[in-house]
């Protein structure tokens, strides 16, 4: 184990996937098998270990599962500060180590000698970091193809729990979203960043401020040019450039409110002098809904970006949950009477992610009793970019004015606004067919919205918390026609996704070997043993161990989601969730192991009418958890999910118990089973609450612990018909 974790990093690394090349080279499908292939190597030498112990000392089932458990859940805590202190390279050999440590403390001297001469390589790796180490970033990702720039750099990479950021300076950082084409000025000195690779934005420098003049001529500076605006909050600002041309302005308080905290911390810490200490004042880390929840400030000004430097799509599974109808519900909320919402973004043909945006943001505000929402949105576009306004009361002619004069200055069109008429649309930059405009008026009218949702190509339904994934807009039944539509090219099925069931389709057929394969073994096994035959309750007491698997997968990947809204972050979420699981269900199998009046099937039973009441009051613990501090709200998690813990931890280590005093030989078989369904359920939980949502995935989660309880009683030595026999006394 101990070797094979470094051993298939490296080897993970020299494995040539790519995505972008699936357009043109179907062999990557085959890669993504052999990934599988490598990185399944060190778990299944743990899982050798562990079904070892199971079978040679079943009757401790519950202490050394408590021991599996405990390690995990401490694991996912410790592995947040490691990543925190180093990169994700030197980490996974860190961890090695740590395997190293069971033949150095159990071994016999020549084990302990290996293992020794097997540490110092090691050490030097970590020691010395050559570059062949570093994770593998593809040619065609932003980042890449930044640096291929003639005069490129590449400055500095951090690395955190979130995210992976490189500074670098390129020709192809020229970061002002819809810049007017009047403009024609040289742009100030910027250096940009990439985060994870991709996602590539810029960070500005404020000190020549003549060459700031440029931010007037950008379409996120409408608002300002329409009134004064005192308070703004700013939500994501990444670089900082609405953060300058709030400030450009005349803005008097500015918050900032940003999601990735290492680019709060680049910016603050190596980059303050040059971006003029942009982050010093009134920033805070962690998501804008949090932020606004714990509070009742109200602003002339709330500000959203989808924009990067580059325009790029979002992978079309990744959970968002700053535009969902709850979330434009709390922006609202926090506005003054007449306060804006603003929201800019790339134009990325065909109309989608604008008409979602558009769809959540009129059903949120007429959810808020603002049924005339056609009356409260306005909407321009430049060449590249497309920006919308809303506000709680009427847009007045004022206003609209005001609009038509930036318009009229900077060469942008409208896209809408109440009253639009045909002919004042598609002016300045011509568009073959203005989709856009004819697109937001039959959104915004009441008696024509449902029509064109229903026909319209891509799937631009409101999204709302409980199915946050904004990003995806495929529509099943329209596959044929969006393949032709988009160039009948396949990449845009793996941005939106659609790797997801072809990873599917492989670990199931891999799921169907593993579970089946055993059987020819354990049959002649099972013959051998004449005192012990396998009875026909087969086919119950394996299905116990799959239920099992299934059910604590689905309310645990249920659970992480769920906790992402609360926690801000992901990384927060997946490790408090699993600290939290994990650890408790450790100590509930511990404390089962010494009261055997847990070791009953109502167990199960239990824990499924638990999870019911979970997914019912979850939303309420969530808002609860949300307007605390982070430092508080971690705990705060792991405490409410610790007594569902507590049970979970009880079923499986019981269930190898009874399966060991009839069946011993199916040991290992149950825990293989149990193993493939657990890698098989997660990929059906985000399948499944794409379609229905989250809550229904819990449901799902308590049914199969359910199942498991209906199944449980074939695992009774008497309903395998085998006699009880008292115990032997040896003297």
């Amino acid at each position: 184990l101990a070797i094979s974790i470094p051993a298939s990093y490296l080897l993970s690394m020299a494995i040539p996937f790519d995505p972008v090349r699936l357009l043109w080279a179907k062999t990557q499908l085959l890669y993504i098998g052999l990934y599988y292939l490598v990185l399944s190597i060190p778990f299944f030498f743990t899982g050798l270990i562990i079904a070892k112990a199971f079978s040679s000392f079943s009757e401790k089932s519950g202490l050394f599962y408590a021991g599996d458990l405990l390690g995990a859940g401490t694991g996912s805590l410790v592995i947040l500060l490691l990543m925190a202190i180093t990169g994700p390279d030197q980490a996974v050999f860190l961890i090695s180590m740590v395997a190293f440590l069971s033949p150095l403390i159990l071994g016999g001297k020549k084990l302990k000698a290996l293992s020794l001469f097997l540490i110092l390589p090691v050490l030097t790796l970590i020691i010395l970091h050559p570059p062949w180490m570093d994770p593998r970033i593809s040619p065609f990702k932003e980042l890449r193809v930044a640096l291929r720039h003639p005069g490129a750099k590449l400055l500095k990479s951090y690395n955190s729990p979130f995210s992976r950021i490189d500074l670098f300076k390129s020709p192809a950082v020229r970061y002002a979203p819809g810049l007017s084409l009047k403009y024609l000025d040289p742009l100030p000195e910027q250096i940009g960043f990439s985060i994870d690779g991709g996602e590539i934005n810029a960070i500005t420098s404020p000190a020549d401020q003549a060459s700031l003049a440029f931010l007037k001529y950008l379409p996120s500076s409408l608002p300002y040019e329409m009134r004064s605006l005192d308070d703004v909050l700013i939500l994501d600002p990444k670089g900082g450039l609405q953060v300058l041309v709030a400030k450009s302005s005349g803005s008097k308080n500015v918050c900032k409110v940003e999601g990735n905290p290492l680019i709060l911390r680049i910016i603050r810490n190596d980059l303050r002098e040059f971006s003029g200490d942009l982050y010093s004042q009134n920033t805070a880390p962690g998501l804008g809904r949090s932020f606004l929840r714990s509070g009742d400030r109200r602003f002339d000004l709330i500000d959203l970006s989808l924009m990067a430097a580059v325009p790029s799509g979002s992978f079309g599974i990744s959970e968002d949950y700053r535009f969902t109808v709850e979330a434009f519900r709390e922006y609202m909320g926090h506005l003054k009477p007449e306060g804006y919402l603003s929201i800019s973004l790339f134009l990325i043909p065909p109309p989608r992610t604008e008409l979602r945006l558009l769809n959540t943001l009129a059903t949120a505000m007429e959810e808020l009793g603002m049924e005339d929402a056609g009356k409260r949105i306005i909407s321009i576009r430049s060449w590249g970019t497309i920006t919308l306004l809303a506000k709680s009361s009427p847009f007045t002619r004022q206003e609209i004015g005001a609009v038509r004069q930036f318009l009229k200055d900077r060469r942008f069109d409208w896209v809408y606004y109440p009253g639009i008429q045909e002919e004042e649309t598609n002016r300045y930059i011509k568009m073959a067919a203005d989709e856009y405009a004819s697109a937001f008026k039959e959104i915004l009218n009441h008696e024509t919205r449902q029509d064109f949702i229903d026909q319209y190509l891509f799937d631009i339904r409101p999204v709302r918390d409980e199915n946050p994934f904004f990003h995806y807009y495929l529509k099943l039944a329209n596959i044929k026609q969006i393949y032709r539509t988009m160039g009948e090219k396949w990449q845009y099925f793996i941005e939106e996704g659609y790797l997801l069931p072809v990873i599917f389709v492989q670990v199931l057929l891999l799921t169907l070997i593993l579970s089946f394969l055993p059987a020819f073994v354990t049959k002649k096994k099972a013959e051998a043993e004449k005192n012990n035959p396998l009875d026909l309750n087969l086919t119950l007491k394996l299905s116990y161990f799959a239920f099992l698997g299934i059910g604590f997968m689905f309310v645990e990947v249920s659970l992480v989601q769920k906790m992402i809204l609360p926690l801000e972050n992901p990384p927060y979420a997946v490790a408090a969730v699993l600290a939290s699981l994990l650890i408790s269900s450790g100590l509930g199998s511990l404390w089962s192991y010494g009261a055997a009046g847990l070791r009953t099937p109502s167990i199960t039973l239990a824990i499924s009418i638990l999870v019911t009441v979970y997914s019912l009051f979850l939303p309420y613990l969530s808002g609860f958890i949300s307007v605390h501090p982070m430092v508080f709200k971690i705990p705060m998690a792991f405490l409410a999910l610790l007594p569902l813990g507590l049970l979970m931890g009880i079923p499986f280590p019981t269930g190898l118990k009874l399966l060991g005093e009839s069946h011993r030989v199916l040991i290992p078989w149950a825990w293989a089973i149990n193993g493939c369904l657990s890698v098989l359920a997660p990929l059906l939980v985000i399948i499944a609450a794409m379609v229905v949502g989250f809550r229904t995935t819990l449901w799902i989660g308590g049914a199969a612990y359910l199942l498991a309880f209906i199944t449980s009683f074939s695992l009774s030595p008497r309903s395998s018909g085998q006699k009880q026999h008292p115990p032997t006394v040896q003297h």
